[in-house]
């Protein structure tokens, strides 16, 4: 017997529950997952609502079709810890008022990514959003396997530089 089914939750509960989340599966058990990858990412200190709207918060800041979920969740799990609980939970109840202002239930409500982003606007000068969106350049561009997505071959010291190694192969000028 799975894992889920011993918590009362079946597979296409927890799937339907993606549904109603935007595509995250917002379980309740202290986890989120991708109905549609094999990723999930455990919350301990903030609420599963809260480590959804940041995951979406930081899709809307850096949006990359071709990165996926499973990066952006790697780069704000670090909030996820009572050092930033009170940040965050103060921070996404001011991003879901601006969404509920714009006429939303929250800021996931809000469908399209122009939406969003106009909510976003709303509250760009406050701390929570600086710290996020500031974390966001090192917690997704670091990742080694994000590097290829981008065209970026990584570092070039270990390999004799750049001049023998690509200084000069741009052929798009």
């Amino acid at each position: 017997m799975s894992r889920l089914r011993k918590q009362g939750l079946t597979r296409r509960a927890l799937l339907s529950r993606a549904v109603a989340a935007g595509g995250l599966a917002v379980a309740g058990a202290g986890f989120i997952a991708a109905p549609d990858a094999a990723w999930a990412v455990e919350v301990t200190a903030i609420t599963e609502h809260q480590m959804a709207t940041l995951l979406q918060m930081a899709r809307d800041i850096y949006p990359h079709d071709r990165v996926g979920d499973r990066f952006y969740a790697i780069a704000i799990k670090g909030y996820d810890s009572a050092e930033h609980r009170a940040m965050v939970a103060e921070g996404i109840e001011m991003l879901d008022a601006a969404a509920r202002e714009a006429g939303f239930d929250n800021y996931l409500a809000a469908g399209w990514e122009a939406e969003r982003v106009a909510i976003l606007r709303s509250i760009e000068d406050s701390v929570f959003f600086q710290t996020v969106r500031g974390g966001l350049v090192t917690g997704l561009y670091n990742q080694k396997e994000v590097w290829p997505i981008f065209g970026y071959e990584g570092e070039s010291f270990s390999q004799g530089g750049y001049i023998d190694r690509g200084f000069d192969d741009i052929d798009w000028l």
